[in-house]
């Protein structure tokens, strides 16, 4: 045969299917490139007895590495030119173990995409980033442990590749389980073949209306298999009767070796001394370079295989130069030092496209001579074998595992070597499984030598990532587990300190805070118990804001869905923005249909945003997806704190959006009027029972969310849901106006003006307070301040309205002096003692006169 054999040159003249259809009546339906591609066996599997064996996937049938390689690029280039310039953007994902190699090859053709396959190889050290099950496969647990864990929250398409798309089953629930995870716009599904039925033809347009993306479907052939009742069981039993003559067959066998032995003229053990001798190949694989897409491989790494291969595939082709056994074909001389007429380069199991891409390589050097080259993989898959023209499995050679598989000990299969004629073998492993059980007298290198004139043995350094030191953070919390939210309206990343007593005095807070002594997010306040006045004063404030507010909610929500693209993440700053961050999801679901993940997280004054909470949401989304939000600012510090927090985080957006930004703090608004809100009249009980959130190192340790506790037992007094529906059922009635102001604003100027910082400042330095922090301008959080410190006094605009009706009747409580003054850019200032101490109080925590 010369160099380089033609495709239509691998194509059987009997189809190799036809054994197993005459026999079960099992049919092939479709164009003719899948009954040229795809043919037949059978094995022992209770969940589906036949197996479609591909002739140019490079597993069980060996075949030229340059037609393998060709058909996933192909397949890759396929796909590039259905994302035309979103190609570039693409994350490609194959399936182990039989499409390792393809998904690569996919890639390849794509270009410039990074890719990943799923393992069943555990790799300690490296985070899990997902897994899921494959229902018919003989070994189902799928691992993705990516060495960059923000791998798979990358925005752009993700493609899937497996061999064949069957029912389907197994590609739509990984998208589920990832979609989950790792939201995104559109999905391509690539396999050689689409099997579907015509009843899994309709689920897909189904599945992706369910999850709301773009789900395509590219493949080299279609068609289907026709399967007739009882197939299953007659194909089992079918099975059953040829390993019974099969076993027969061997103990016949071994009688007669026994007697030839007895009477001395048994062979010799051809086996064991080449597989003794197996030699082994350097091909100097190059340093840091992965031994495929177990953690990734990106296209950098694909650059530096390409520039490695021609050298590696030298080193390998000067090794077959040598005497030959004769124990193959005979094509060689045996025992001249020619050079091997026909060669297999034999993977092994999930290592499929190093193997292969040395075969191309192999290929390409023996272009000009009479050597042929081939390709196939060892496979932990059982397949019956039958020496049938018309069987796609003529020949099976089993051995026992070889790389201490997680699942135990086991038999494994090369298929279609054994009679195939080939004069070398070269094995490739990596350094994981060059093992004493590959070299055993049973092993993959003796069962091999019986077959062959030479083995050779290329071992490529298995890669292990760094070390990743951090620990797996868990799942956000929902309710209502955790807070009287529902589950879909937000995932707090806090740890639950429900059962730790963490409350404080009001007083004893405000001493510990100013003395030094600690931090205000060491502790709590003790939730404040809301009277039946002021519990109707919110109920009032609520009625007659609530439409105000649905237009805030609306047109923050429309200026981010403009200005940061369709699919943003939500985080809501607990927990004031969280109560913000659950309307502006409704808002989007509402006008939109748009289905936005949203979280909570902590950020505390002084001590910066939780960072494995950005971790979290870094592993789970693309960081510039990233929209934080806020009730309202105040004199902007907790937006300076977030831009400060977010230096060392790559990716993030500093910006923050909040419903109302009377201090001029933000570009992001839904209005700049501080009026009141009536989520801030209350704690809690308007925030989904949580309390603020809490940040002390005897309960936070380097490697977990804040803390922060869901108040149950306050359940008969929670309007957390009546708050949000109250507003979102105003949102038909000021839809129009939410368009007008959104297009409004979006045409303005509205860069930040900090007119609230300058005020405060002022304001600290009239006061004699001589500290900005215990200034606490604007309707929200004046409010805080009588609910959660000592307050000093309250400065009001002369001449605000109803929305100060609660501050008044809060101040009142307390014994706090209201003083109307002109000239504020706020409704109202809150003001905290300046020199707090219990002697500055009364008894009752009421403030005294000012000395």
């Amino acid at each position: 045969m010369s160099g380089r054999a033609t495709e239509k040159e691998t194509v059987d003249v009997v189809w190799s299917g036809s054994w197993v259809a005459e026999r079960l009546g099992v049919a092939l339906a479709g164009d003719q490139e899948v009954r040229d591609m795809l043919g037949l066996a059978l094995r022992r599997n209770p969940r589906r007895a036949h197996l479609l064996v591909s002739h140019v996937l490079g597993k069980h049938v060996p075949q030229l590495p340059s037609v393998v390689h060709g058909a996933g690029v192909d397949l890759g280039r396929a796909v590039r030119d259905l994302l035309g310039p979103e190609a570039d953007r693409a994350i490609v994902l194959g399936y182990a173990e039989t499409a390792t190699g393809l998904g690569h090859s996919v890639a390849d053709g794509i270009g410039s995409a990074p890719y990943l396959h799923s393992t069943r190889r555990p790799v300690p050290g490296v985070v899990r980033a997902g897994g899921f099950e494959e229902s018919h496969s003989h070994a189902t647990s799928h691992l993705l442990l990516p060495e960059d864990p923000a791998l798979l929250a990358r925005p752009g398409t993700l493609v899937l590749v497996d061999d064949e798309f069957s029912t389907g089953n197994t590609v739509l629930n990984t998208i589920r389980a990832l979609h989950d995870l790792y939201p995104r716009e559109r999905y391509v599904i690539v396999a050689l073949a689409d099997m579907r039925s015509a009843e899994d033809r309709g689920r897909l347009t189904g599945f992706a209306a369910e999850i709301g993306a773009r789900v395509d479907l590219v493949a080299r052939g279609t068609g289907t298999v026709v399967l007739p009742e009882g197939v299953l069981e007659r194909g089992q039993a079918l099975v059953a009767e040829q390993e019974a003559a099969e076993a027969a067959k061997a103990a016949e066998a071994a009688e007669a070796a026994g007697a030839a032995e007895a009477s001395g003229a048994a062979e010799p053990d051809v086996a064991g001394a080449v597989a003794a001798q197996a030699v082994r190949v350097d091909l100097g694989w190059p340093e840091g370079l992965p031994d495929g897409g177990r953690h990734g491989f990106t296209p950098a790494h694909r650059a530096t295989l390409e520039r490695a291969l021609p050298a590696m595939a030298a080193r390998i082709a000067a090794a077959l130069q040598g005497p030959y056994g004769g124990t193959a074909s005979g094509s060689g001389d045996p025992g001249s030092g020619a050079g091997p007429r026909r060669v297999l380069v034999l993977g092994f199991e999930e290592l499929m496209y190093a193997p292969l891409r040395l075969g191309t390589a192999l290929e390409q050097l023996h272009d000009v001579t009479d050597t042929e080259v081939r390709y196939s993989t060892t496979t932990r898959s059982p397949v019956l074998a039958v020496d049938d023209p018309g069987y796609a499995i003529r020949s099976r050679l089993a051995f026992p595992a070889h790389d201490a598989p997680a699942d135990g000990p086991g038999d494994r299969y090369t298929y279609n070597v054994a009679g195939a004629g080939f004069d070398a073998v070269v094995v490739v492993v990596d350094s994981h499984a060059d093992t004493p059980e590959l070299h055993a007298p049973e092993g993959l290198l003796a069962r091999l030598a019986a077959h062959t004139g030479r083995v050779l043995l290329a071992v490529i350094p298995s890669y292990t990532p760094e070390r990743q030191e951090f620990t797996m953070l868990p799942e956000p919390l929902r309710g209502p587990a955790f807070s009287s939210y529902a589950a879909e309206d937000v995932g707090w990343l806090l740890q639950d300190l429900s059962d730790t007593e963490l409350e404080a005095p009001t007083e004893e807070r405000e001493e510990a805070i100013q003395s030094g002594g600690a931090h205000y997010a060491e502790s709590l306040p003790v939730e404040y118990q809301p009277s039946p006045a002021y519990q109707a004063l919110f109920q009032a404030a609520l009625e007659t804001s609530a439409a105000r507010i649905a237009r805030a909610v609306g047109t923050v929500t429309e200026t981010v869905l403009e200005e940061r693209g369709p699919r943003p993440v939500l985080v809501s700053l607990a927990r004031a923005g969280t109560p913000v961050g659950v309307l502006m999801r409704r808002w989007a679901q509402h006008r939109h249909g748009l289905d936005l993940p949203h979280y909570a997280v902590s950020i505390v004054r002084g001590r910066g945003i939780d960072a494995n909470a950005l971790r979290w949401l870094a592993a789970h989304h693309d960081p510039a997806d990233v929209v934080f939000v806020d009730g309202w600012t105040g004199k902007g510090a907790i937006t300076r704190e977030l831009a400060v927090a977010l230096e060392e985080f790559e990716g993030f957006n500093p910006e923050i959006a909040v419903l109302a930004d009377p201090g001029g703090c933000v570009r992001t608004y839904g209005t700049r009027e501080d009026f009141l809100i009536p989520s801030a009249c209350l704690n809690s009980t308007v925030s989904g029972l949580i309390s603020r959130t809490v940040l002390r190192a005897d309960l936070v340790g380097p490697d977990d969310f804040h803390g922060a506790k869901f108040y149950r037992e306050l359940a008969g007094s929670d309007v957390s849901l009546d708050f949000l529906e109250t507003v979102a059922a105003r949102f038909d009635e000021v839809a129009d106006e939410v368009d007008e102001e959104a297009k409004a604003l979006l045409a303005a100027d509205r860069a930040p003006t900090w007119e609230g910082w300058a005020a405060v400042e002022r304001i600290s330095e009239e006061y004699g307070i001589h500290d900005v922090n215990l200034v606490k301008p604007g309707v929200g959080e004046t409010t805080r301040v009588l609910l959660r410190r000592v307050p000093w006094k309250i400065l009001a605009d002369r001449g605000a309205g109803a929305d100060l009706d609660h501050v008044r009747l809060l101040a009142e409580q307390r014994g706090v002096p209201v003083e109307e003054v002109d000239g504020l850019p706020y409704s109202c200032v809150g003001l905290i003692h300046p020199k707090y101490t219990r002697g500055a109080t009364g008894a009752d925590g009421k403030a005294v006169t000012e000395q």
